[in-house]
């Protein structure tokens, strides 16, 4: 059972945004996704951000945490870390992390685990509402191949995640810790494996996921991949689930790959999220960083109140509304469930008070 609805969405639970959205008032953000910094000790064979080239650069922390407060203060309920490098090379990730809680934002961080050590789960496990490790491969050699990283980080985050689980119960904290397979040809007949690894380190769930071509992306490798040869893994993977632990196998996912028309015209998701960079850039759409049509100021120079008001975020939304065009959109971009759900809001059936 996919209990915190990761193959869907929650939009639904914020019934009083959507309304004041659907009134026509300009809406805060309900979640956003930051990237602390553009740095990687990984180079994944199926990153979506190699574009960005790794930089080394990374938000002050006086200057985000400054942030933070006002965005708490404006009506932001979560925040993800991740982004184009991996957010535990930031030295005050911890910090950050804990004046984000403490600003009443939730919090979590998709990571690929290897930093995610003693020293920092125990400074900041507490604030985290769930991490989600990245782990690719059932075998180390597979890991090290797909990661392009050392064999020695296979075990390295393994014996990590066992480490936070165990503080997470020593501590009663409540903390979701889990791990995530981007499913490819390389380590389907490793997820079975992989599986029986995450529940043995005590981490709460495996997400088994499909892949998705970033619209920019250097890497063309798995463009187009097919995922209606590995459905039959779902069946498999689901007895090793139990009261404890839990593997969900994203099928709605990959079966939208299939299809060849979306269900929505227009991104009307928009208002309810956005995304900044590791350089301080906020953006409507994190699918097309870099492309300045859909950059709205920079946290460094603006407030988020003054870029969210802007006369420049104004030009975005109508250039995102009036000009693009969805079928130039990532195929099962962050947003996709939000869109269908918003879409048929925006434009009901004949039949729907036959509840």
């Amino acid at each position: 059972m996919d209990e915190f609805r990761i193959d869907s969405h929650k939009l639904m639970y914020h019934v009083g945004r959507v309304n004041d959205w659907l009134k026509g008032s300009d809406v805060y953000p309900v979640y956003m996704e930051v990237s602390p910094i553009g740095a990687c000790n990984h180079r994944c064979t199926y990153c979506g951000l190699d574009y960005m080239e790794y930089q080394a650069r990374q938000l002050d922390p006086a200057i985000l945490k400054t942030r933070l407060t006002e965005m708490g203060s404006l009506g932001v309920k979560s925040i993800m870390y991740a982004g184009e490098g991996e957010p535990f090379l930031h030295k005050s990730m911890p910090e950050i992390i804990n004046h984000t809680k403490a600003s009443g934002i939730d919090v979590a961080v998709t990571s690929n685990g290897v930093l995610f050590t003693e020293k920092v789960y125990k400074e900041c496990l507490k604030s985290i509402t769930w991490i989600k490790v990245s782990f690719n491969a059932g075998t180390a050699a597979t890991y090290a191949r797909i990661h392009r990283t050392k064999e020695e980080d296979f075990e390295k985050t393994l014996e990590n995640i066992r480490g936070a689980v165990r503080f997470r119960e020593a501590n009663s904290l409540t903390s979701t810790i889990g791990m995530q397979m981007i499913l490819l040809p390389e380590n389907v007949n490793e997820a079975v494996t992989l599986a029986k690894k995450a529940k043995e380190t005590g981490a709460d769930y495996l997400v088994i996921k499909s892949y998705s071509q970033h619209l920019k992306s250097k890497t063309r490798v798995y463009d187009g991949l097919k995922y209606s040869d590995f459905m039959h893994l779902g069946e498999e993977l689901k007895k090793i689930s139990d009261k404890r632990f839990n593997v969900i196998f994203r099928f709605n996912a990959m079966k939208k790959l299939e299809e060849t028309k979306r269900k929505y015209e227009k991104c009307l998701a928009i208002p309810f999220w956005s995304y900044i960079d590791a350089g301080g850039g906020v953006w409507a759409c994190s699918a097309f960083l870099g492309d300045e049509r859909f950059l709205m100021g920079n946290i460094n120079e603006n407030t988020f109140e003054e870029i969210w008001k802007s006369e420049r975020r104004k030009k975005v939304m109508e250039f995102i509304m009036k000009e693009l065009d969805t079928s130039e959109c990532r195929v099962n971009c962050r947003m996709d469930e939000v869109n269908r759900y918003l879409w048929e809001l925006k434009n009901p059936s004949l039949h729907v008070n036959f509840i």
